[in-house]
């Protein structure tokens, strides 16, 4: 008789960590959407969970840049620039801006120190990588973390090699360890679908990627581990359905099945057994009221946020 589960679909094995996550761990998210969806996703658990507070990140060199702007923010100078009556940040996305050269400046310092610290107390860092390709400036060859809609004549589109990918990861683990060497470091290859750049091309950069992940996970095998986010999506999830309707974002449901799979994997049965309790007072937040500025909604959300307060206590964290 045929096994209907083999039939269908490959099953991906992913191992259980051999020190998973606590539920007071501290977490940073850096990198793609996906990246951004996984630590909303903690966020909304009440998790410690800092997640791109200066935008979404794409290829290896932008995320290097940022990460060590942050840790060495007196040394560097920030690539500031005017564009139509806004300033910004070469470094970060376009919800950090000034209207006066010093307001960006004071947004993108402020973002950067929230990121420091956050580095420096944490326990995790995920990284999801979505491409190899990058954007530089023509005038200063300076890689940019986005281009934030400035004439495409500025730019010029540069493709990195396995060994430039290997260089920018490995230089950034170097510099997050020099700071807090007990940094567990979790890379994965987002599973979104750069269209972009060609389906062939895609799937090129992811993967360069990979390769350069495995040679970073090599070098570091106590500390750098690696989350099959895209294998999962592209074998287990190996159908459109999984996908939003442009057929290039995963959908949500892709998004849940892959949460689950990190959480059966990555932490602790105490952690666990907390994301089950938190699970309806997540599910009270994110209820949209008919009356938001009524007496009851008011009673409703306090009793939420009490909710919340007794399980973290239980849960010894705060």
């Amino acid at each position: 008789m045929i096994n209907q589960e083999h039939l269908f679909r490959t099953k991906i094995e992913v191992p259980r960590w051999d020190k998973p996550m606590s539920v007071s761990d501290h977490v940073v998210f850096l990198g793609s959407c996906f990246a951004q969806y996984m630590g909303e996703r903690f966020q909304s658990y009440g998790l410690h969970a800092l997640c791109n507070p200066l935008g979404v990140l794409y290829n290896p060199e932008s995320i290097r840049l940022q990460v060590r702007a942050a840790l060495h923010m007196k040394q560097m100078d920030l690539p500031l620039f005017r564009h139509e009556d806004e300033w910004r940040c070469w470094w970060a996305g376009t919800q950090i801006y000034g209207c006066s050269e010093q307001d960006c400046r004071n947004a993108v310092e402020g973002a950067l120190q929230m990121l420091r610290l956050s580095i420096l107390s944490a326990d995790c860092l995920f990284v999801t990588l979505g491409t190899n390709v990058c954007y530089q400036l023509k005038a200063s060859g300076l890689v940019v973390a986005n281009c934030h809609k400035a004439p495409g004549k500025l730019f010029s589109e540069e493709w990195m090699s396995l060994l430039d990918c290997i260089k920018s990861l490995m230089a950034l683990v170097d510099d997050v360890h020099e700071q807090n060497p007990d940094l567990k470091i979790v890379f994965t290859i987002s599973p979104f679908r750069y269209a972009k750049y060609g389906y062939h091309g895609n799937q090129l950069a992811k993967s360069t990627l990979m390769l350069a992940v495995e040679e970073v996970r090599k070098n570091y095998p106590d500390s750098v581990c690696y989350f099959p986010a895209y294998e999962i999506m592209m074998d287990e999830l190996r159908d459109y359905r999984f996908y939003t309707e442009d057929m290039l974002h995963p959908s949500g449901v892709a998004v849940d099945y892959i949460w689950d799979c990190l959480v059966k994997t990555a932490m602790s049965d105490t952690m666990q057994e907390y994301l089950q309790e938190y699970a309806p007072i997540r599910s009270g937040y994110n209820h949209t009221p008919n009356q938001p500025d009524s007496a009851g909604y008011k009673m409703f959300r306090d009793s939420l946020e009490e909710k919340a307060r007794m399980l973290k206590k239980k849960y010894n964290f705060d």
